[in-house]
């Protein structure tokens, strides 16, 4: 049994890029937590796609034993998180766990608006917070800057943060005594009955369901009947461990530590994060106050490339379901795409980090359908429907107005490319709402519409900054606009596929846009195709794919002009009843191109 005095319980937070998980890995190594033969790179980032791409998606936790200047042997649980605002989820349910957070700030980039974020919630889940400065060997460092403009934009005072170089360890005793002496010792009755909080769960194919808990009161046991408050489900503890970062197997967790357990529970949907942990019999009477669960802002649609895979991609899509609570799926069907799913992201990058995992891991190739958020519906009987997909609106005639998910978006930018960001916001139909200063650096926080970020507005945003941007929101509320459903027609039939929601003020730019693509797209066929792009019954763009033509008049020489005339005529009756019944076979690559034109 470890006393409370001695644990201290803390999360890694920052901007993208601004050296966590290396911060971690030199935590890990030099407390000798990991053998040194058994270290690598970003230690606490394990899917592929983390160590590929070098960003964090998932949360970790390790344990490490750290012997203090004066004596103490104290026991530090540190969990890294990510720093995209796509994975706030996860940082918001980390900070619950743990009671003092490391702000790492870089210390020649300076504060950014996903420090901010993240430094809300820890400030949201009274936090004690170290600032720590990081890369202070780099030649661009400004400590003292960034020590004022921590002071300056987020209120805190930084006269005492601790400067390092996680990538070269210069420092890193100095966070390990900050740690302990600056953050705060866990609270907790050993003596209460249980009550744990559920902060995570994943899939192993070995042990079936490993849940992750922070004691709060109490203590539990391997071979304990524990209860899940939210669900009533009982359930008996197999195994008992602790993260170092392998599972290490321990007989107990006492009031502020942080473990593992496995119970035979089959399925991560049974473990819902945020629920109360407590005993069978004699439990506590009141549940923690649990998270709100993550709700899906971008939804599209998943499909195989080949029919015959289906039943393949829903198994997938099951697997990774299990692990990642924060995304839904639901079946639909498409006239041009065949069976697949319509699936619920966090975000873009969230979306992107699926579509990988299912094509890597599973070996499926996939097509993504527009992607597209959230419409309110408001019908003129009162009642609200909700829209996720635009081939699914109802009848005009019963529609009294639509609504729009609104964000709202903190920029940082350098002074020299505010006009172009403004300019930006602007063109996506953004509301200005303020615009201070943070030394040379322009916030700017802008109302925008959902539907206009979910494509490219992140690209643009980069490119028209040289990267020096960055960018962080979270949902605002939903607001009425003239939005219309467009609708593109091949053949004088409507592809369900290519239907999207768009602001009645650019429909006709993007329907024109939209089938000027097409007909670059889509091959000739032995008869004319018109190709249409249709608000309702009003056609608003068109453009027209020639026939191929076979000259049947070859035989003819000479002779009277009428023999000609008649076989021409012949051919135009053949074309006519062709294009009656034929049908336009439009190409699997022809839709993806014609899907990522949206910007």
């Amino acid at each position: 049994m470890t006393e409370l005095s001695r644990i201290r319980n803390f999360s890694i937070v920052a901007h993208i890029d601004h050296g966590k998980s290396t911060l971690a890995d030199r935590l890990i190594q030099l407390t000798g937590t990991v053998a040194e033969r058994d270290m690598k790179a970003q230690m606490l980032d394990a899917m592929d796609i983390e160590r590929e791409r070098g960003i964090t998606i998932k949360a970790n936790t390790v344990r490490i034993e750290y012997p203090a200047k004066d004596g103490i042997t104290y026991i530090l649980n540190l969990i890294d998180t990510p720093g995209h605002v796509d994975f706030a989820y996860e940082v918001s349910r980390s900070m619950r766990a743990v009671e003092g957070s490391l702000l790492v700030v870089d210390a020649s980039q300076g504060v950014e608006a996903q420090t901010l974020a993240n430094v809300y919630q820890a400030i949201d889940a009274n936090h004690e917070i170290v600032p720590v400065l990081n890369k202070i060997d780099l030649p661009a460092a400004e400590p003292e800057r960034v020590k004022e403009q921590i002071e300056d934009v987020i209120g805190l005072d930084a006269s005492n943060a601790v400067a390092i170089s996680a990538k070269s360890g210069l420092g890193i005793p100095e966070v390990l005594e900050a740690i302990v002496q600056r953050l705060p010792a866990p609270r907790g009755e050993r003596d209460a009955p249980l009550k744990a909080m559920l902060v995570d769960s994943w899939y192993d194919a070995y042990l079936g369901v490993v849940v992750m808990i922070r004691v709060m009161d109490g203590v539990v046991k391997k071979g304990d009947r524990i209860k899940m408050m939210q669900t009533n489900a009982v359930y008996g503890i197999d195994k008992l461990a602790v993260l170092k970062p392998q599972m290490v197997d321990i007989a107990e967790l006492g009031p502020g530590e942080i473990g593992v357990f496995t119970a035979s529970i089959k399925q991560v949907r049974d473990t819902r994060v945020g629920d109360t942990v407590t005993t069978e019999k004699k439990g506590c009477a009141t549940p923690l106050p649990g998270f709100k669960p993550a709700q899906p802002v971008v939804f599209c649609g998943l499909f195989p490339v080949d029919a015959a895979e289906f039943e393949d991609l829903r198994d997938a899509i099951e697997k990774l379901a299990l692990n990642d609570a924060s995304f839904t799926t639901e079946m639909e069907t498409s006239a041009a795409l065949g069976f697949g799913f319509r699936c619920g992201f966090l975000g873009l990058l969230h979306l992107e980090v699926i579509r990988d995992r299912l094509e890597r891991e599973y070996d499926i190739d996939l097509i993504t359908t527009a992607p597209s958020v959230i419409y309110h519906v408001h019908l003129r009987d009162g009642t609200m429907q909700e829209l996720h997909n635009p081939a699914d609106m109802p009848d005009l005639t019963h529609v009294d107005h639509i609504a729009e998910p609104r964000i709202k978006a903190t920029i940082l930018v350098p002074d020299e490319y505010l006009g172009d960001v403004l300019k930006l916001c602007q063109d996506r139909r953004g509301i200005q709402m303020d615009l201070t200063y943070a030394g040379a650096r322009a916030m700017v926080v802008y109302d925008l519409p959902l539907n206009e970020v979910v494509f490219d507005f992140y690209d643009r945003l980069k490119s028209v900054t040289k990267g020096y941007a960055s960018f962080d929101y979270q949902m605002y509320g939903y607001r009425e606009d003239t939005l219309v459903k467009m609708q593109i027609l091949v053949n004088d039939e409507p592809v369900d596929a290519l239907s999207t929601m768009v602001h009645r003020d650019r429909a006709e730019a993007r329907g024109r846009a939209m089938v000027e693509k097409l007909k670059e797209l889509i091959p000739q066929h032995m008869f004319k195709i018109p190709i249409q792009a249709a608000i309702g019954g009003r056609i608003i763009a068109r453009e027209t794919i020639s026939a191929l033509r076979k000259d049947v008049t070859a035989k003819c020489y000479g002779g009277d002009a009428t023999r000609k005339r008649k076989l021409l005529d012949k051919q135009k009756a053949g074309k006519k009843k062709m294009r009656q019944f034929g049908k336009v076979e439009i190409p699997q690559s022809a839709f993806i191109s014609a899907l990522k034109m949206d910007g």
